[in-house]
């Protein structure tokens, strides 16, 4: 699939998907939160509870059936096609957003396996097409939901999580690869410059953010081992930047927190986790999943 051709098939899958009843409708409510001079969005999401039941999860943290992968053998009818010879586009099935997509290995890769090119690759296709924010979750504790390896891609619209949020605390005269850090963010994490935008070479781009990711990922010490990096951690990458966020578990409280999160909405399954992380504050919820700034 070309480039100029894969978010009119987003569209029209997801209209057949949803007309069918294979892609669950986004439903969401959500307040605001300000903190710091910063404006979070809290958001519960009825999906995500109903992603949890449809798992034979009774309650969040619950036993999965370890071999069920979705991504191997996707449905047909969410499957938007071929991102290059590696990875192919899925449109998620409890999308927090319209047009949310998986971008999954072929063929199986765990989750906890460091990010290499071909998978930037396929990111690149998405993201210097369509704009908008690229995801990952680097395993369980960092909060993926399945053990096959995947990225998530969101579309730029001014209702979706993104790195915005950020930008009036970051340098913005910081050359390419260039790192910071946010002086409000109290987690251990890394900013890095990158460029990948609308109409640039996919190539150029995803080498771009390869060695962005490498510079981060040792900037934070984080070390392969047998079972993957060490620390689990989050990514996020829109507006310029890439943020890498080492993870020490899953959960603030009952609320799973997954890379999504980072980008200044916060997701929950149920609406009365929207009255916790009011009480605790957004930046706490954050930091509480994480390692100590």
């Amino acid at each position: 699939m070309t480039n100029s051709e894969l978010i009119k098939e987003v569209d029209a899958r997801s209209a057949s998907a949803l007309a069918s009843g294979a892609l669950v409708p986004v439903q969401a409510e959500q307040d605001t939160v300000e903190q710091d001079g910063m404006r979070f969005v809290v958001r519960w999401v009825s999906s995500l509870a109903a992603k949890d039941a449809s798992a034979g999860v009774a309650v969040p943290g619950g036993p999965r059936d370890p071999n069920f992968n979705p991504f191997l053998h996707p449905e047909p009818a969410l499957t938007v096609g071929a991102l290059g010879d590696t990875h192919v586009a899925i449109l998620n099935k409890f999308p927090l957003s319209q047009q949310h997509l998986v971008l999954a290995t072929k063929v199986f890769e765990d989750q906890l396996m460091p990010i290499n090119q071909a998978d930037f690759m396929a990111l690149a296709r998405v993201m210097t097409e369509a704009g908008g924010m690229g995801l990952y979750n680097g395993g369980k504790v960092a909060g993926a939901s399945q053990r096959h390896k995947h990225l998530q891609w969101i579309p730029g619209t001014p209702d979706n999580a993104s790195l915005a949020i950020y930008l009036p605390g970051l340098p913005q005269d910081l050359p390419l690869q260039g790192l910071a850090t946010h002086p409000k963010l109290p987690m251990r994490h890394c900013f890095v410059r990158v460029d990948c935008t609308t109409g640039m070479p996919v190539e150029q781009a995803a080498e771009q953010l390869t060695q962005a990711w490498a510079h981060g990922t040792q900037t934070l010490g984080l070390q392969a081992g047998a079972d993957g990096l060490v620390p689990p951690y989050n990514m996020l990458i829109s507006h310029g930047w890439m943020l890498l966020v080492p993870r020490s578990q899953e959960r603030y409280e009952s609320i799973s927190i997954a890379s999504i999160c980072f980008g200044g909405t916060i997701y929950t399954r149920h609406r009365e986790q929207l009255d916790v992380v009011r009480k605790a504050g957004p930046l706490q919820a954050l930091a509480a999943v994480g390692f100590p700034a």
